[in-house]
């Protein structure tokens, strides 16, 4: 994987180049491949691909709901959904792409726990347009990269969203709108995302953005406890006053530099 200098999840890779079929299972979500592509991802954190199509308006529930009962033992849910009429082919393909790397962003962040891998595990919804690992892992890293390029804050991806007065003449799109009053001070991104049938990421997205305009606040990052100093095992001898003057000289050529 060039693309990629250090790999996301060096499972992955792994089952990617033994055309591995199964379920990657980790602490944030499960990964489900197929001849060693991704095919399906699900995560606690992102809204499921039924949400976002009820939700957010396209389907209606009892649709969704008689899709499952019907396909789901043959994991065939989302052709069910084509060939039933209720979507077209592209609006699926599309729904669903955008729940898988949604999903996958979520369950390849980085983790302390183990990672399992199950082979012959499938999923009920089926296969609709496999992808690449090498795809999720690229896309994974980018989002990642757009987050902290917008606003270097993680707190507040996992805190209640809490907005703040708008300054004078200061505006937000309509989508942005949609989300700041849903945010009553309780709610999480993964909360509002879920309430609004969209995906968690760009939920985030939108939170933080919103935090680097100062209409979200940021919460502040707990000082780490102090470190307990060891016992002098000599007697401590007192430290003369650094030379201001010289560490001002010091400062002023590494910014000359960066």
């Amino acid at each position: 994987m060039s693309a990629v200098a250090t790999p996301v999840s060096p499972m992955l890779v792994r089952l990617a180049a033994e055309k591995a079929t199964g379920a990657l299972l980790r602490d944030h979500g499960t990964l489900y491949l197929v001849d060693g592509r991704v095919v399906h991802a699900e995560s606690p954190a992102a809204p499921g691909v039924d949400v976002l199509l009820t939700t957010g308006g396209r389907l209606p529930r009892e649709n969704w709901d008689e899709a499952v009962d019907r396909a789901g033992a043959h994991r065939a849910v989302g052709r069910f959904l084509v060939d039933s009429g209720r979507l077209q082919d592209g609006e699926l393909e599309i729904c669903h792409l955008g729940a898988v790397f949604d999903a996958a962003f979520f369950a390849l962040s980085p983790t302390s726990g183990p990672t399992r891998f199950r082979y012959g595990v499938g999923h009920w919804f089926g296969t609709v347009r496999p992808v690449s690992a090498e795809a999720v892992e690229r896309e994974t890293v980018r989002r990642r990269e757009l987050l902290d390029a917008v606003w270097p804050y993680p707190a507040v991806d996992t805190a209640p969203v809490v907005p703040r007065p708008a300054a004078p003449g200061q505006t937000t799109g309509a989508r942005q709108r949609a989300l700041l009053a849903a945010a009553d001070g309780e709610r999480t991104p993964a909360e509002l995302a879920r309430l609004l049938g969209r995906p968690a990421f760009h939920t985030l997205l939108d939170v933080r953005r919103l935090a680097a305009a100062g209409l979200v606040e940021t919460p502040l990052t707990p000082d780490p406890d102090p470190v307990p100093s060891a016992p002098a095992l000599l007697p401590v001898l007192p430290v003369p006053d650094p030379d201001i003057a010289l560490l001002r000289r010091l400062r002023d050529a590494l910014e000359a530099h960066l």
